[in-house]
């Protein structure tokens, strides 16, 4: 699995795991606040950017895996996380298989159960038939709210061409890993410090799904940013790059 390092060499691990169809690139806009107190760890999941795109069905714990394999192979015992959409889902799972391995967690515009199930089975078939092409428009419409897009042209077409980059092996697997997921029965079990964070203008995953998810995991804490859509550390780069500083950084020095 694919992944790019910023920050100190001693400095504590903070793990950055993106969206479906972005890579660790979509957290530039946070790297260089993060990068002056963290180690900052970026990957690719399974299936995207430059990481492996195995075939077939992926899963939730799959990616999961990867992630726990790529801190081994960086020699990092236990780091901070943060993830948003699918990067957020991966999160919820090693916050609940290996909480050993995640000091303080941040989720941002994710869900622990993102169904109709069969919706994401019919866009991975899609893909897998015709590439990302025919679901992009759609996709896209869903990351940004249209003020944002109105003024920022550029950074919106930056995204879909990394979207309609993405291997359609991978895209589609990791389709079915949502598909599959509900995570909600275990979230009881994080024990790390958690801040979700929610775009009041994400039509993907919309704050109700924030609130729940904050209403099962032992003391979270809930942020709304507007305006925001799904891409909210794009659409709103310095408020979510504050959040995770001041959330993701306190108490790291005590541990």
């Amino acid at each position: 699995m694919h992944a790019t390092v910023d920050g100190p060499a001693h400095a504590p691990v903070l793990v950055l795991g993106s969206s479906l169809g972005t890579t660790g690139a979509m957290w530039q806009p946070q790297v260089a606040a993060l990068a002056q107190r963290f180690r900052v760890v970026r990957y690719d999941h399974l299936g995207h950017g430059r990481s492996a795109v195995p075939s077939g069905t992926y899963t939730i714990e799959q990616l999961g895996r990867e992630v726990l394999a790529l801190l081994d192979d960086l020699d990092v015992r236990r780091a901070s996380y943060a993830g948003l959409s699918l990067g957020g889902m991966v999160g919820m799972w090693l916050a609940t298989h290996a909480p050993e391995r995640v000091h303080r967690l941040a989720l941002l515009c994710t869900s622990a159960a993102l169904g109709p199930a069969e919706q994401w089975r019919q866009r991975a078939a899609t893909v897998r038939a015709a590439g990302l092409a025919p679901v992009a428009d759609a996709v896209v419409a869903r990351w940004f709210t249209p003020g944002f897009v109105a003024a920022h042209p550029e950074v919106v077409a930056a995204h879909r061409a990394a979207l309609t980059a993405t291997p359609a092996d991978g895209y589609a697997g990791c389709c079915e890993a949502i598909a599959a997921m509900d995570l909600r029965a275990d979230l009881a079990r994080v024990t790390a410090p958690t801040l979700v964070v929610a775009g009041l203008d994400d039509p993907a995953t919309p704050p109700a799904h924030a609130r729940e998810i904050v209403s099962r995991i032992p003391r979270a804490r809930l942020a709304v940013l507007t305006p925001a859509a799904h891409l909210a550390n794009v659409e709103q780069p310095e408020p979510v790059g504050r959040m995770l500083l001041e959330h993701l950084w306190e108490g790291t020095v005590d541990r």
